[in-house]
């Protein structure tokens, strides 16, 4: 380690809170937060806001695995992506491109490519990479499978995609020819295929649904909406459960992961309480890559209108011309913004919403390279306004595959933790939107786990 700036090992952290066994973390964690009560005092009501410290203890498993991946949609755009950007890091791929030569690399992902703080030293900030917070897989080391309703081969599905540069795609055609997704119709009821997988030389699975946007389901008293209806409905083969409905039954059947990369309603209530019941862990709500990324972190401005318009021309854009995917699409997008009215009642009443149009059109001549442009208009000061236009261009794949990497790393990784707190713990975990906060929350509960406490921005060893 140097003096200053980013060490590249991993680190031990010296305290009391925190004790290292041969194979497992331990770390005790006062998790400061804060109690509301409406009360009523002298006839008139008000918050009374408390202080409340909660300690939780942190077990991490620290062998790490050899992991298998499987993804729903595998011979896509997303997966021969993903499969063909890990292989050339693997193998360590350099090609030529009509600016440079170009090497392998996993930059977007919050895992493989970013750093944090870990403290001062001599007034200069020391920073760590992300993955040596916490032991965890190496992405070179997945083993990739998974289903598609093409029985295409990775190499040509790669070569459909026309995601990567030529030069890049003639050294990854040997590694990919052999793979070849199982069929669709092989959707895992039986968890067969995640079994054989299993067996695969690999010690652990997480799936991951990356096919097209389903229409939503509809959640209907007696079909979907507890354990036992949704189990019956599966009996008689209803055909409101989705496909992707049927992938999570089975990996929760399984205790393996299943994360959803599409904006429907995978997770109706009869699964959620059934992946409750039996502790297996399910998330996920569309990648959020490219347009709805910077949405998140522009709502901060407080806008009172956003327009947003796509076009694109892979199988995503195509998909999502038919009305019913699209409102599955249109409702994870706004959904975005909910996190930024809910904190503002100084400037949005209650039950008022900016003004928020998503237009996606299918434009087959683009491919995989998105347009997005958008308007946002914030009201400011005595009755100005402030308008922020944004015109971005985007390989859709490029955006979404390392995201993708990161979900199967930290899923992964979350399965190795078990907490335990000094109270009761409601099950389940509301939906954090905000970019930020959804980085701050990732970075800290990963320091928790080495006793480290939240990286909290106020400096306070420099006043």
């Amino acid at each position: 380690m140097g003096v200053a700036g980013t060490f590249s090992h991993s680190f031990k952290v010296d305290s009391p809170n925190v004790k290292y066994t041969d194979g497992e973390i331990h770390s005790l964690y006062n998790y400061e937060t804060t109690e509301l009560v409406h009360e009523n005092r002298n006839g008139k009501y008000q918050w009374i806001v408390k202080p409340k410290t909660v300690q939780y203890e942190f077990k991490t498993d620290t062998h790490v695995p050899k992991l298998g991946v499987m993804l729903v949609g595998w011979g896509g755009n997303n997966g021969s992506t993903l499969t063909g950007g890990v292989i050339a890091n693997r193998e360590g791929i350099s090609w030529a491109t009509k600016d440079k030569v170009q090497q392998a690399n996993y930059f977007g992902s919050l895992t493989q490519a970013s750093s944090i703080r870990v403290g001062s030293f001599n007034g200069e900030e020391i920073y760590a990479p992300f993955k040596s917070l916490l032991p965890m897989v190496n992405p070179d080391d997945i083993v990739f499978g998974g289903w598609d309703i093409s029985n295409m081969n990775l190499a040509d599905a790669m070569g459909r995609a026309k995601v990567f540069d030529i030069d890049l795609q003639k050294q990854l055609r040997p590694y990919m020819e052999h793979m070849v997704p199982l069929p669709e119709s092989t959707i895992p009821i039986s968890s067969r295929p995640i079994r054989d997988h299993e067996k695969n030389k690999v010690d652990k699975v997480v799936v991951l649904w990356t096919a097209n946007t389903e229409r939503y389901s509809n959640v209907v008293v007696g079909l979907n909406d507890t354990i036992e209806s949704l189990m019956a409905s599966l009996e008689r083969n209803e055909a409101e459960i989705s496909p992707s409905t049927l992938y999570a039954i089975a990996c929760v059947l399984e205790n393996v992961p299943f994360v959803n990369g599409s904006p429907q309603n995978t997770f109706v209530p009869g699964l959620i309480d059934l992946a409750i019941q039996r502790n297996s862990l399910i998330g996920g709500d569309d990648f959020k890559s490219g347009q709805t990324k910077m949405k998140s972190v522009l709502v901060d401005f407080l806008p009172t209108s956003i327009v947003s318009y796509n076009h694109l021309g892979n199988n995503d854009g195509m998909n999502l011309s038919a009305p019913q995917t699209f409102r599955s699409k249109e409702i994870s997008k706004s959904n975005v913004v909910d996190d930024m009215v809910a904190s503002n009642g100084i400037l949005y009443e209650p039950g008022e919403h900016p003004d928020h149009v998503v237009v996606i059109k299918y434009v087959p001549y683009v491919g995989d390279s998105k347009r997005a442009m958008d308007e946002y208009t914030s009201e400011i000061f005595m009755g100005g306004k402030s308008t922020i236009v944004l015109h971005n261009t985007c390989e859709d794949s490029l955006l979404a595959a390392p995201i993708i990497l990161d979900l199967v790393l930290l899923a992964e990784l979350s399965t190795r933790i078990q907490l335990k707190a000094d109270g009761e713990v409601p099950p389940g975990t509301p939906v954090v939107n905000a970019l930020s906060k959804q980085r701050a929350m990732l970075e800290n509960i990963l320091r928790a786990c080495v006793g480290l406490a939240p990286e909290n921005n106020m400096i306070l060893e420099y006043k």
